[in-house]
């Protein structure tokens, strides 16, 4: 693999694991607002994460690559709204999906095809999480508070 590329797939499953740490930060915000459904919508939000890094280690390990572990930020654990952190949540898919667009455009022009098929994977992927938080985005504004805790029951069956 080409040391670029191998560097950027690095930087890119660290930043899978900083995306499960906000999610996380999201999950026990809710817990402490007793809104059981999105504590729990989050809490999936969290493992997917996990999965998304992981998914990225199994493959740099297939492929000989060195996986390189590295520290991140502190989460935001303080949030006004539910919209808020719908929107925060939003606004970091989109720069998920921003990275993971970078990281085609280099390895199509590498012609690394086995980089290209798993990141079409990441591709297809993005396209859900931005949907799944703008769904709930739109649901939050149409409810408002006084729908809140039947979107909360809701989204606790996801």
């Amino acid at each position: 693999m080409d040391k670029k590329l191998i560097e950027a797939i690095n930087v890119q499953l660290n930043f899978e694991i900083e995306s499960a740490h906000v999610y996380l930060a999201m999950q026990n915000y809710f817990a402490n607002k007793s809104l059981k459904g999105f504590e729990h919508w989050f809490q999936i939000q969290f493992r997917e994460e996990l999965e998304h890094a992981q998914k990225f280690m199994n493959y740099m390990n297939d492929r000989g690559a060195r996986v390189d572990i590295r520290g991140f930020a502190t989460p935001k654990n303080e949030f006004e709204s539910v919209l808020e952190i719908l929107e925060t949540s939003l606004n970091h898919e989109k720069e998920v999906t921003k990275r993971i667009n970078n990281l085609m455009t280099m390895a199509m022009e590498l012609k690394d095809y086995a980089t290209i098929a798993l990141l079409q994977w990441y591709v297809n992927e993005q396209v859900e999480e931005e949907a799944n938080f703008s769904e709930l985005i739109d649901k939050v504004k149409m409810t408002g508070n006084h729908g809140l805790l039947m979107l909360d029951h809701v989204v606790g069956k996801r």
